[in-house]
């Protein structure tokens, strides 16, 4: 595999030296730069236009940087600063939440749906007596895909629309069941989160937002997280993101995301996401008990060789390392990936501004990089 030049190898390596633990004495192990030089080489090459990169160790501490253009028309770069829409790695922070109410007595996982939101599931092919909490968090509850109705088919009709979670609701319970979704079985559906979303505020009095807020964004001090509402656009520094339609590039970050709510609405940048699965993998966050039911998984026959706990996606890619994070894409043309060890010390965080790319190959490299990092 390609390297840096030694000029850039050294620069990187003093800029992590500089971001991570103190100064080495000479029984702590030294930061090593090479992963991320490796890892940053093999990202220029799968074609997107923007990659913000964050990576936590031990050794090397906290460090962000970039690969492309986080910005095209600028030309300005990726540096890993980058504020973006985390997409579906929201179900992660509000399956924490759920899992933190349970912690205290407020709900139970096996608690049904009806039990919260009484007569709000009740159809010809879905009963809200018969799903629980476990199954809107595990992808088992059978729902479908709110996204899958008539009204999401035109993906710019409703890109400045406020769209209430309830709405998204409602308009799942008009489709049929999905092939291979019934009640047990794992079909993944941005309903379920939606539906959980519902619960917390009717458990609460408060928005799943405003919970995750307090919950989560404050406890752990993340100053670049927050619930966007109605707002369109990113903060700044953003990460633009690009899809492609007839052949033309068109830049998509603005865009209301309200209806996304608790299955993926959240706007965070690499190092916020890492202080967030480091906190909660290495306990910080939830109870022993229910960090273990978090981690209690069942296969994912959509994603080869993965397995679906409550919000995490759980892989093994080499046998024995064990690793856990949540993708997302959002219509935007945002995409993430992630990874967090199985304690926590170790975390990468690629928060990528195309639709398009090669994912496979940043799959591969996420994969090795973590492995890596020390």
């Amino acid at each position: 595999m390609r390297r840096t030049s030694a000029v850039v190898a050294l620069a990187f390596a003093a800029s992590l030296m500089t971001t991570g633990p103190a100064a080495a004495s000479a029984v702590t192990p030294r930061c090593d730069p090479g992963p991320v030089e490796e890892a940053l080489e093999e990202l220029r090459g799968v074609g997107a236009s923007g990659i913000s990169v964050t990576v936590t160790s031990p050794r090397c501490g906290v460090h962000s940087t970039g690969v492309g253009l986080a910005d095209i028309r600028t030309g300005r770069k990726a540096v890993g600063k980058e504020h973006s829409r985390i997409a579906s790695n929201t179900k992660t922070w509000t399956a924490t939440v759920v899992l933190q109410l349970v912690g205290e007595g407020r709900i139970k996982l096996d608690d049904t749906v009806d039990r919260h939101l009484p007569g709000l599931i009740r159809t010809k092919h879905y009963d809200g007596r018969k799903i629980t909490i476990r199954q809107l968090l595990q992808h088992t509850s059978g729902l479908p895909d709110y996204l899958a109705a008539p009204f999401w088919e035109d993906e710019d009709a409703h890109r400045w629309d406020h769209i209430e979670p309830l709405q998204t609701v409602k308009q799942a319970l008009t489709l049929p069941p999905a092939d291979g979704s019934a009640p047990g079985g794992f079909s993944y559906s941005n309903t379920n989160y939606n539906l959980a979303g519902l619960i917390v505020t009717k458990v609460t009095g408060r928005s799943i937002g405003t919970e995750i807020n307090q919950r989560i964004i404050k406890r752990l001090g993340l100053r670049h997280t927050y619930w966007p509402g109605d707002r369109t656009t990113l903060p700044a520094p953003d990460l633009r993101g690009y899809v492609k339609r007839s052949g033309k590039l068109l830049d998509w970050t603005e865009w209301n995301v309200s209806g996304a709510d608790a299955s993926g609405a959240l706007v965070s940048n690499g190092a916020d996401i890492n202080t967030f699965w480091t906190a909660l993998m290495s306990g910080k966050l939830l109870a022993p008990a229910q960090l273990a039911e978090m981690k209690r998984t069942v296969a994912d026959p959509e994603e080869r060789g993965e397995r679906y706990g409550l919000g995490v996606e759980r892989q093994e890619r080499t046998p024995g390392f064990v690793t856990w994070g949540h993708s997302g894409f959002m219509e935007t043309g945002h995409k993430l990936r992630n990874a967090v060890t199985n304690d926590g010390r170790r975390a990468v965080t690629l928060l990528i501004g195309s639709e398009q790319f090669n994912e496979a190959k940043v799959d591969s490299v996420v994969a090795q990089l973590i492995r890596d990092l020390r």
